[in-house]
This record gives C-alpha cells, sequence and structure tokens, in this order.
C-alpha cells in the first residue's frame, strides 16, 4: 500500500477558524461533522478531500484508503489533519471511503472507522414529523439503533468481507448546547463521539461504527446552564439492572409464532366478547421466577388452568425503584431489565399468545420520577414537564407531570403506547391515574393550582393528549383496547373521541368496587341495612363500558387480603369470597381480579414475597381456586354473561329488594337471547323454599353453584327443575329453590 505523506507543497487542508477547533477539540460544538470528517477542497485544491479527527492523547494518526496510507499530523488539542486524494464517480468528487489507524503512547495501536464519515440516520421527514408532533413510529427515528452498511473497505475495522456493524444514536435535547455518546466503547469519555444537531429540531445524532447490541452507553449533555450532565436515553430499549443507570443498546432477534392470534386480533373487537383479566405483579407471582422465559413456563400453564382470557401485567417499563411497583417509569420504551432482555419479554408475550391468552399492560403517562438520570430538567429547562410549578408536579407523589401541551412531549407519549402494541404484540394498555390527568387540581389545596384558560378545572392538554392517544392506538392497531383506571364522574371515558369523548374503550368501574368491598365488609346479620350499596352498581352500569377491578391496590397496605376482608368464622370467609367472585363474574362489565385473590391467601399482598402458594396445601384455598377455574369456564362458554355487558338489554333484575334476606336475583341476557339467571345470597343462612321469579316456563338446571362440596362448601343443590306457572315480582313463572348461605347459583333453561 502506497504512502502519502503529501500530495504537494501547495495543497493545504480545508480550514476551519480556531474557535470552532477549540469548540470541536473539547467535544462542546453543536455541529462537530462540520470540521471533522472528509470535507472535499475547493478551487486549487480540487481533487484532495480533508479529513479531520479527534483522537485525545495519540502519539501518531494514520488516515487508510484504498489507495494508500497519509500520516496525520497534529493540528490543535487532540485534532489530527490529513489531506488525501479525493475519489471521482459520475457525480463528481467525493470524499474516499478510510479508517483511522492510532497508535497511543502506551503502544496500542487501533484501525477503526470514523463516525464523522456518516450522514444523518435520522431523516428530515422524521425530524418534521416530531416537531409537528405526529411521527407515529417515533422509536424507529429516536433512540439506539444497530444498523449495516456494505463498504468497499469492509468492517469498521477495514476487515474485508464484512459489513460495518455500528449503531445511530439519536436524542431531543433542544436546549442543549452540546451533546456527546459516551460507554465503555470511549472509556466513558465523549469528546470522541460528539453529537451534531440537526437544522432547528432539537434533535442530535451520530452514526458510531463498532458499536453492538449489548454496549452500554449515556448522553453526555452541556446543558442549558453550561453544566455537563449524563442522562439514560429517553427512548432506551433496554437499561441496565438497577441501581446501574446506563441504557443498552439492543439489536431484536426473537421470531414471532403468533400470526394466528395476530391475525385474529386485527379482525375482532374484543370489546364485545368475554374478558376475564388475571392481574399481575411480575415480580412477585412467584419468587422462584428468574426471567421472562421462566415466566412463560410457570404461568402460561397456570392462567390456561385458571381459564382466564387475559393477563395484565403491572407497569414492566423500566423504573429504579422496585418499591413503586413501576408507577415511576424513567425509560418508557425499555422493558424492565430485573427480569431480562426485550427479546425476554416478547418470548413471554409470545407464549401467552400461542395459548390464546391476550397480554395488557399497564402503561403511565401520569406522572414521572426526578432521578437525576432520567427525564427530569432533560436538557437543564423543564423540557419533558410542565414548565408551570402549578401543573407540573404531584405533591402527593413528589413527581413531574408531563408537558402535555408541547407537541414533541405528546408525540413521546402518544407514540409511546402504539411502540408496546405494534413492537411487543402487547393486546391491550390500562392508563393508570386517568383523573390526575383530566383535573389541574388533582390532590391540590387552593392556591396550588392554576385554572385553564376558560377559568375551569379541566386539564385541556392532557385531554387533547389522552383523545389523540386513544384513537391512534386504535387506528393503527385493529383489535387492540385501552382501558382507563379512572375514579371521577367524568363524562364520557368511553365514549368515541368524535362524539367527544375520550376513547377508552374500557374504564375500570371504582365505584362498584369500593360499593361491594364496602358491603362485604359488613357482617351479614347488618347487610340489610347496606343492600343500597350492593345495587346501587346497576344505576349507572352502562353509563361507561366497565371493567369491574378487585385490583392490587384492595389487598395491599393494610388493607387486609380479600380472605381477610370477609368478616366470620374461617367456613364464612371462603364462602363469601365465593360468593364475590360469583357476583363478580355474573354482574355486568368485564372482570378482572388480582394473583392471590384466586387462591383466597390469608396475607394481604407485598411486593417482596411471592404469592402464598402454601395456602393450596389446604382444601378450602383448592376449591376457591377451582371454582374460578370452573366460573372462567362457564363465563367463557356462555354469551348470555359477556355478550350485552354493555347493553342495558342484556341485564333485568328478577328480585332487587330483598334486603331481609340479603339476596339478589337476575337474568342475563345474550345478543341472540341466551338466559342465565343467577341467584347470590349474601347472608350467613341459607333459604329453602326460597321463591325465585324466571324469566319463562319449562325445565331449568343449576350449572353452578359455589356452595359445591368440591369447592368447599356444604353440598346443597338443585339440579333440574320445572319452572311453576306462579307469578311472582311481576314474572309469569317462578320455583322455589334453596340458596345456600353466602353462596350463589347459576340457572339456564334445558331447552
Amino acid at each position: 500500500m502506497a504512502t502519502h505523506s503529501h500530495i504537494n507543497d501547495d495543497i493545504r487542508a480545508v480550514p476551519v477558524n480556531q474557535a470552532d477547533l477549540d469548540a470541536v477539540s473539547n467535544a462542546a460544538f453543536y455541529n462537530p461533522h462540520e470540521v471533522l470528517g472528509g470535507h472535499l477542497g475547493e478551487g486549487p485544491q480540487e481533487g484532495t478531500a480533508t479529513i479531520r479527527v479527534l483522537r485525545p492523547l495519540a502519539k501518531t494518526v494514520t488516515i487508510i484508503t484504498q489507495d494508500g496510507e497519509t500520516n496525520a499530523p497534529h493540528e490543535y488539542n487532540g485534532i489530527f489533519t490529513a489531506v488525501v486524494p479525493a475519489s471521482k464517480n459520475e457525480h463528481g468528487w467525493t470524499v474516499p471511503d478510510y479508517r483511522v489507524r492510532t497508535v497511543y503512547g502506551s503502544g496500542v495501536t487501533v484501525v477503526e472507522d470514523d463516525p464523522y464519515r456518516y450522514l444523518p440516520t435520522i431523516g428530515e421527514m422524521d425530524t418534521y414529523l416530531f416537531g409537528e408532533g405526529r411521527h407515529e413510529r417515533l422509536w424507529d427515528a429516536l433512540g439506539a439503533h444497530v444498523m449495516r452498511f456494505d463498504d468497499p473497505m469492509g468492517g469498521a475495522d477495514g476487515a474485508a468481507g464484512e459489513q460495518v456493524v455500528g449503531t445511530a444514536f439519536s436524542v431531543w435535547a433542544p436546549n442543549a448546547h452540546a451533546v456527546r455518546v459516551v460507554g465503555n466503547f470511549n472509556s466513558w469519555d465523549g469528546r470522541r463521539h460528539a453529537m451534531r444537531e440537526l437544522g432547528s429540531s432539537g434533535v442530535w445524532e451520530i452514526f458510531i461504527p463498532g458499536v453492538q447490541a449489548g454496549e452500554v452507553y449515556k448522553y453526555e449533555i452541556l446543558n442549558a446552564n453550561y453544566e455537563w450532565q449524563m442522562k439514560a436515553d429517553p427512548m432506551e430499549r433496554s437499561h441496565e439492572i438497577p441501581p446501574a443507570t446506563g441504557s443498552i443498546v439492543v439489536d431484536s432477534v426473537h421470531h414471532w409464532d403468533d400470526a394466528a392470534w395476530m391475525d385474529k386480533r386485527a379482525k375482532t373487537n374484543p370489546h364485545d366478547g368475554p374478558v376475564s383479566i388475571y392481574e399481575v405483579h411480575a415480580g412477585s407471582w412467584r419468587k422462584d421466577v428468574h426471567d421472562y422465559r421462566d415466566l412463560a413456563d410457570k404461568l402460561v400453564p397456570y392462567v390456561e388452568e385458571e381459564g382466564f382470557t387475559h393477563v395484565e401485567f403491572m407497569p414492566l417499563a423500566e423504573h429504579p425503584f422496585s418499591g413503586s411497583w413501576g408507577y415511576q417509569v424513567t425509560g418508557y420504551y425499555a422493558v424492565d431489565s430485573r427480569l431480562g432482555s426485550p427479546d425476554d419479554f416478547k418470548y413471554l408475550v409470545d407464549r401467552l399468545h400461542q395459548a390464546g391468552i391476550g397480554v395488557i399492560m399497564d402503561w403511565v403517562p401520569a406522572h414521572f420520577p426526578k432521578d437525576a438520570f432520567a427525564l427530569g430538567r432533560f436538557d437543564g429547562t423543564p423540557l419533558y414537564e410542565d414548565p408551570d410549578p402549578l401543573r407540573g408536579e404531584h405533591p402527593d407523589w413528589g413527581t413531574y407531570v408531563f408537558n402535555f401541551g408541547r407537541r414533541e412531549v405528546r408525540n413521546f407519549l402518544v407514540a409511546n403506547a402504539s411502540f408496546w402494541l405494534k413492537e411487543y404484540h402487547v393486546d391491550a394498555l390500562r392508563v393508570d391515574a386517568v383523573s390526575s390527568m383530566l383535573y389541574l387540581d388533582y390532590s391540590r389545596q387552593p392556591g396550588q393550582w392554576r385554572p385553564n384558560i376558560y377559568g375551569g378545572r379541566e386539564n385541556l392538554e392532557a385531554i387533547d393528549f389522552l383523545k389523540e392517544a386513544n384513537a391512534t392506538a386504535y387506528k393503527n392497531n385493529p383489535g387492540i383496547m385501552m382501558i382507563a383506571e379512572e375514579s371521577t364522574a367524568y363524562p364520557g371515558i368511553t365514549a368515541p373521541t368524535d362524539e367527544g369523548g375520550l376513547g377508552f374503550g374500557l374504564k375500570w368501574n371504582m365505584g362498584w368496587m369500593h360499593d361491594t368491598l364496602q358491603y362485604l365488609h359488613e357482617t351479614p346479620i347488618n347487610r340489610k341495612w347496606h343492600h343500597g350499596e350492593i345495587t346501587f352498581s346497576m344505576v349507572y352500569a352502562y353509563s361507561e363500558h366497565y371493567v369491574l377491578p378487585i385490583s392490587h391496590d384492595e389487598v395491599v397496605y393494610g388493607k387486609g387480603s380479600l380472605y381477610g376482608k370477609m368478616p366470620g368464622d374461617d367456613w364464612q370467609k371462603y364462602a363469601g369470597v365465593r360468593a364475590l367472585f360469583a357476583y363478580q363474574w355474573a354482574h355486568p362489565g368485564k372482570n378482572l381480579t388480582f394473583m392471590g385473590n384466586e387462591v383466597a391467601q390469608w396475607g394481604e399482598w407485598n411486593h417482596e414475597n411471592s404469592v402464598d402458594w402454601a395456602a393450596l396445601d389446604w382444601p378450602d384455598h383448592r376449591g376457591v381456586q377451582k371454582l374460578v377455574a370452573d366460573l372462567n369456564a362457564l363465563y367463557k362458554a356462555s354469551p348470555a354473561l359477556w355478550s350485552q355487558d354493555f347493553d342495558p338489554k342484556g341485564f333485568q333484575w328478577l328480585t332487587s329488594d330483598d334486603a331481609d334476606h340479603n339476596t339478589l336475583s337476575f337474568v342475563r341476557i345474550g345478543k341472540d337471547g341466551q338466559q342465565m339467571v343467577v341467584v347470590v345470597n349474601f347472608s350467613g343462612e341459607a333459604w329453602s323454599d326460597y321463591q325465585v321469579a324466571l324469566p319463562k316456563g319449562g325445565k331449568w338446571r343449576e350449572v353452578l353453584t359455589t356452595d359445591d362440596a368440591i369447592y368447599g362448601g356444604s353440598d346443597i343443590h338443585n339440579g333440574t327443575f320445572e319452572a311453576d306457572p306462579i307469578e311472582y315480582h311481576s314474572r309469569e313463572w317462578s320455583a322455589k329453590l334453596t340458596i345456600p348461605a353466602l353462596g350463589a347459583v347459576f340457572l339456564e333453561p334445558t331447552d
């Protein structure tokens, strides 16, 4: 290979002013690519290319092209410069491909590619759409992306026959003076990997050859206050296991095997079908679970056996403090690293889908923590958070509130919802703390909040954000669900956005949950005085499309387990849990219960401990578990119990006012006329010859009773019976049955 020490004595390097050289040498220049890398000579220098590289502490630097090698003398403060022959093609002169050989004082010699010879990997359309707040696949543009290029000189180290493999980094930091990438690949010295700002977009970008999947990195930002600060990537796909705070480059290789599920999902409206949700905290379901793959091996067959249609995971986005249960997110595009990699989580979702089980994930756009390595004051200013101190923080949680009115921030969140639905095939998002987003005075005292432009308490920007997030998610991901955890009477949560609603598909029915648990907390002898609490839910049952939740929030922090909430002796407690499950599954609305409820574990949930699986050594706990499985099987097989959940035609009271007996009876009706009569006795006594109104004559049969001995009950049964032509409660037909204490029976016509 030829050596070019000089082209000729008259050829000079493309000049750069001293101030820019100084800024570049300290990696504090907004556009280092303007100085570093290859630049064509003009005029007398036509046909040459000036190549500048920054190699602090280098002894010698040599530029290697296909035509030869050129010594690069030291120019200024670690910057080495060489002039080499330019290449020529049909379009004119071009900078030749080159590699850089560096010899350090220690004698170490490194041959590597130069980041500053590459064009931006993020396009003008990407930055334009992001600036407009309309980039629906933002994760494809920002963050860290492994890329591969064919190159005449081979791999990043010049190895012939190989592709150049490297990582493109891009980050939004509009108020930064400089941004650089740091990691083990540059000994955490960012001077060699300063990023360029792309126009006025506020997006900074660099492609670093040789950086591959698994590398830990951060952004080092010269912020608006001229302070250098290291930050994790807001668009990171993976994160070091806390308390470490670095982002990790990801290059997914998972091959999906859920095509049948995804095809069916795209053609199905899940809101019209059976939805029975098992809520899981992945880190404590079983403490002997090591990672997402291990969780798949244990959780999938269990959920299959119990018959739930969906698993809902408490937040699995990256969060630094495990005691937040995932509700204080720092990495919105990163799956929780405590249980493995993104591909490990994809494997779990894939396995659930192959078993016919949907996946719901909790999503937390309401707030984010103040950890110094994360989103807070990202470029030295309130970038992601609202800059108004009366709107930008949650006093209860000590967290920041997103600036929902800023286009780029809204885009970050709207795209994030679609990211989980598309990239991880998640089937639904349950949106946490919606109420805190809807109201400016949420959990604030007078003087701690500022009214909107109309003088009201509604957060207009957050409302618009929720509408956009829901509309975008449903538009781009047919067959998914968006579910609101919302505890106020705000109207139209599940109304379509084009009708003025927020556009959610479902809403948690917090009123039903509160009233039901409050009623069941009373001893049976006192329940007659609280009968309205157990029937009131039907007054508003069709005001929204509801999920009936008995969630983690109800069995933690001193509230006691589901078993512990029930009054009475052990038998009454187990029977009360069984009656609650039956009532919940029979009531209009979709169903959700938290892990451990289904085995009636004694103690309340603690995220440090597993579900109390040892309880299953006792027959009463196995009985409750068996009942839940049988209820799910009956529920899924009975369209009467779900096909008209959101239509008043799907429910009729038979007896709603029998407070003296603490008993309810009603009929559920399916779209095709299917009928299921349910009688629930919340008293501590069995009622013999209890007259039940029936919607039609003929033979009826008991298809399930929670009092069956197999569930731990006293084994009272009604079998098959004939309806009597005796009018009762305005019905032409009725029957006298035995309704067990703290029990529920399901009846259906035999024809």
